[in-house]
């Protein structure tokens, strides 16, 4: 496989650091817009036909992703991508978007939506709308606040929609994955709080966290662990009674499943080249090996603007793939290469790098590694 990597000079770097995050993705994309706006179309159709259930909100939601990033990244000068980001801002608001509990992995591309609508639009509603969503997203690098918008925003769903099991599990998910990201065990507590009502779902929790809620349920329960509370104990012996009365085995349910178009669902081409250096898959792995060799003689900061430069590179492919199988791997892998040292610019794209691994990849073995070390 050929691959594009090479070294730059010490200058050339310098300039590409300092406005790392901002650079648009580079990649050659294959997904017809205009496919994906037809598909986003019909999903709305079918969901008008349905009377909209909240389900139908949620995919259509999904469509405008899918066509908005692909119009982003190919056609970022075509009026339909206005379109396309002020209905991401209207129906994500609608529906109360949040990273943390929403699993298309688009936050830049929301990101960049809500900045145009705010600056853009003349519908104050809508300005204030755009600008609640932003605070949603930029607070990816701010665990405890997502942790509590999350919360905020499961809550407001379950309320408009008290009678669809996907709001109330949404409930669980938020504080189980606020638990997860801050550490914090109180989220854990109302996790469990939830769980042990009467009208909570049980039989219906998903394969992303259910399994391991479950085995935390299990060890409250047999108060093994000195980190459970006797609240926590409590619900958890309610909740283990409520599993054991299921009429049926629980069995932990897939999530609903969301239309990606391929581009967004497979595997990156491998002769695909990604960020300001045009690095492949292959080149972002032997980069990586080859700046780690260097600290190990103690090249230290020296590293840190060429890492930086492999981070770029990674983002721009988060953007074009998010499915790809191994896109947590290289973020955990850029990520503690970029830990191992200290300089701001290292500092600032391991932020980065560590937020989109732990939000927006959060059941992934990587992500559990980061959260696990606090």
């Amino acid at each position: 496989m050929v691959q594009c990597c090479k070294r730059v000079l010490a200058a050339f770097a310098a300039i590409a650091v300092a406005a790392w995050i901002a650079l648009p993705a580079r990649a050659a994309l294959e997904a017809d817009p205009e496919v994906l706006y037809q598909q986003m179309k019909a999903a709305y159709d079918k969901a008008a036909a349905a009377q909209w259930d909240f389900v139908d909100q949620e995919i259509y939601l999904s469509t405008i992703f899918n066509a908005g990033r692909a119009y982003s990244l190919q056609r970022p000068d075509d009026p339909a991508l206005r379109e396309l980001e002020t209905l991401t801002v209207q129906i994500g608001s609608g529906l109360h978007y949040n990273p943390l509990t929403n699993h298309d992995a688009a936050v830049w591309y929301v990101r960049e939506a809500a900045v145009w609508v705010s600056r853009n639009s003349s519908d104050p509603a809508l300005v204030a709308d755009a600008k609640a969503l932003l605070d949603r997203v930029n607070s990816e690098d701010d665990p405890e606040k997502l942790a509590s918008l999350a919360d905020d925003d499961a809550q407001a769903n379950a309320a408009a929609y008290p009678a669809d099991v996907n709001t109330r599990l949404a409930t669980l998910e938020a504080n189980w994955r606020a638990w997860l990201l801050t550490g914090d065990r109180s989220w854990r507590s109302l996790a469990l709080q939830k769980a042990a009502a009467p009208n909570f779902p049980l039989a219906h929790l998903p394969t992303t966290y259910g399994g391991e809620f479950v085995r935390a349920v299990e060890l409250a329960q047999a108060g093994t662990s000195g980190d459970f509370t006797q609240g926590d104990r409590t619900n958890a012996g309610i909740i283990a009674q409520r599993l054991k009365e299921l009429t049926s085995p629980l069995i932990i349910a897939s999530v609903t499943s969301m239309p990606h178009d391929a581009y967004l669902s497979t595997l990156a081409p491998a002769d695909e080249y990604f960020g300001q250096m045009g690095y492949s898959i292959l080149g972002i792995e032997n980069e990586l090996k080859h700046i780690n060799y260097m600290l190990d003689y103690n090249y230290g900061n020296r590293e840190a603007a060429q890492t930086v430069l492999v981070a770029q590179s990674i983002d721009d492919m988060h953007k074009v793939y998010p499915r790809d199988r191994d896109m947590p791997m290289l973020l955990y892998s850029c990520l503690t290469t970029l830990q191992r040292m200290d300089s701001d610019d290292a500092k600032a794209a391991a932020t980065h790098l560590r937020s989109i691994l732990t939000v927006e990849y959060q059941d992934s073995p990587e992500a559990r590694k980061v959260l696990t070390a606090n």
